[in-house]
This record gives C-alpha cells, sequence and structure tokens, in this order.
C-alpha cells in the first residue's frame, strides 16, 4: 500500500510522538519518543533501552504505530508497520552504537563527545526501533 507523501513530509519535519505497541492482552501501550525519520532509507529510528514495556512488547508482537501531532495539535500523522529491533548495544563501534548515532543526529545533530556518547549507548542496554512505514492515515492541512 502506497503511503502519502505529504504524511510522510509531515513525519519528517518532526521528532517527537507517541509510540504504540501492543501489551500481551492486546490493549495499546503508549510511550512518549523522539525519533528521526531518515526519508532516503524510508526508515523511522527511535532509541529505546532493552528493559522497557515497549521493547519486550516488541519482541513478542512487532506491530507498532507511531503518532505524530502539530504543536496546535489539528495536524496529526499516524504511521503504521512493523518494526525490526537491533541488538542491545554492546560495544561502543558495534552497527547498533552506529544506528543510535544515526538517531541522534537525526533528532539532535551533532554530540559534543561521541566516545562519551558511545559508552553511554552501551552502559543504558540500548537498542534501536526501526520502523519501515507500511501505511499512514491523519488529517492534514487543506
Amino acid at each position: 500500500m502506497a503511503t502519502d507523501p505529504r504524511m510522510l513530509a509531515f513525519l519528517a519535519e518532526n521528532r517527537w510522538g507517541v509510540l504504540a505497541t501492543v501489551k500481551r492482552d492486546g490493549r495499546p501501550q503508549l510511550s512518549n519518543v523522539g525519533y528521526a525519520y531518515d526519508a532516503a532509507e524510508g526508515l523511522v529510528r527511535v532509541s529505546v533501552t532493552a528493559d522497557r514495556a515497549k521493547t519486550r512488547n516488541l519482541e513478542r508482537d512487532p506491530r507498532v504505530t507511531l503518532h505524530v501531532a502539530s504543536r496546535d495539535f489539528w495536524t496529526w500523522v499516524a504511521v503504521e508497520g512493523t518494526a525490526e529491533l537491533t541488538p542491545v548495544a554492546a560495544d561502543p563501534h558495534d552497527a547498533t552504537v552506529e544506528d543510535l548515532i544515526t538517531y541522534y543526529r537525526g533528532v539532535s545533530g551533532e554530540h559534543e563527545n561521541w566516545d562519551e556518547y558511545r559508552a553511554a549507548m552501551v552502559a543504558d542496554r540500548r537498542l534501536v526501533v526501526r520502523l519501515r512505514p507500511e501505511h499512514a492515515y491523519g488529517q492534514l492541512p487543506g
């Protein structure tokens, strides 16, 4: 199913959203998250820790929705897809940490100390939720 490019453009213009995963009992579990949308790769990245509910939910059921709203709340987009989880960061120079750096740059730009950031990602047991938009819906202006 084709995703409306205007909705993906709105996704790319923003950095904060609500990630919905599926709990064991079938109800949604919602988490406020920062995300980076890489339009060239068609990929949303979210940094999470290994011990969070959303991570456990995605390990069990990879269906996910990211809801993003404008500051005035009336423009919004929900992007659905199937999440892929990277391995937990285990070494400051592993592929997961490189993906976390790509995420960070997409959200915040350059870090003042990449070695410190790399070490923190391993210490925090971070990984990346990778979401390729399969379907989007919402309300855009006009």
